[in-house]
């Protein structure tokens, strides 16, 4: 199997950061819980939006813009399906 760099995954990359995400299935990685990422608790009163798990309150995503650009952090999930109905 030859070796790419990650620019071979634009194309799929561009369509799942266009897809609804707060319709996305996630497994929390602190209970196990899997839900909808609507379904999390939002905190938005600091530097940027804290999602936390409904059911053991670990922190799931953390998004926070700054200079024009964002930093999203997912270290709270094992894994987000997206596009799912």
């Amino acid at each position: 199997m030859d070796e790419l760099d990650g620019n071979v995954a634009a194309g799929a990359l561009r369509e799942v950061f266009a897809l609804e995400v707060t319709t996305a299935r996630g497994r929390c990685d602190g209970c196990g819980n899997v839900a909808q990422l609507g379904e999390a608790c939002a905190y938005v009163n600091a530097p940027g939006i804290v999602i936390r798990c409904r059911r053991c309150d670990r922190v799931q995503l953390v998004l926070v813009r700054r200079n024009g650009s964002y930093v999203l952090a997912m270290s709270g999930m094992t894994w987000v399906e997206l596009g799912a109905k």
